[in-house]
């Protein structure tokens, strides 16, 4: 499938890519963003400096070091999507209470697209990173904290332990058909 710009067929809502590290969020989410011609925020980027050397030792994050970095994000995505007709995030949302808050800020449109991945393919995918801040030794810490949204109505749960090719046309498919 090519990730070739396009319009949808369908009003775009704002979208959060949310999983554990390691579950490709962001190479999805910007071959979303450049298939429906929106802007992408990485939800990494705009960790303040403190998060990312909090992380980088290896230590993980609490829910005070995460509440200031997700209103910052709920903001920026909610005024992307309003210039922009839609805009789509990278964020790892693992608790219900994060995507509540992230929703709050981005607006009650705002849906959320699980890459639910096995160990497994999460270990594999981590270990061929290079540079990233996320250690591998957090992955057992995220899976951990992880609340999976499987009867949330405002997720789309996808398979991210398919081709990156699958896993858009997924995504896509359930888009179109107002998942």
């Amino acid at each position: 499938m090519s990730t070739a710009a396009s319009q949808p067929r369908f009003k775009l809502p704002p979208l959060i890519v949310m999983g554990v590290s390691g579950c490709g969020k962001s190479s999805v989410g910007e071959a979303l963003a450049a298939r429906f011609a929106v802007p992408y925020i990485e939800g990494d980027a705009m960790h303040p400096p403190a998060n990312i050397a909090k992380m980088s030792a290896g230590s993980p994050l609490n829910d005070d070091d995460r509440w200031p970095w997700l209103d910052a994000l709920s903001a920026c995505l909610n005024a992307e999507a309003a210039t922009n007709g839609g805009a789509i995030a990278s964020c790892s949302s693992l608790k219900k209470i994060y995507r509540d808050r992230l929703q709050a800020g981005s607006g009650p449109q705002t849906r959320f697209i699980f890459l639910d991945c096995s160990r497994k393919t999460l270990a594999r995918n981590q270990s061929a990173r290079k540079g990233h801040f996320m250690p591998p030794s957090l992955l057992d810490s995220q899976l951990a904290t992880l609340e999976a949204p499987y009867d949330e109505a405002r997720a789309i749960v996808i398979d991210g332990n398919q081709p990156f090719d699958a896993v858009i046309q997924s995504i896509v498919a359930k888009l179109e058909q107002g998942a």
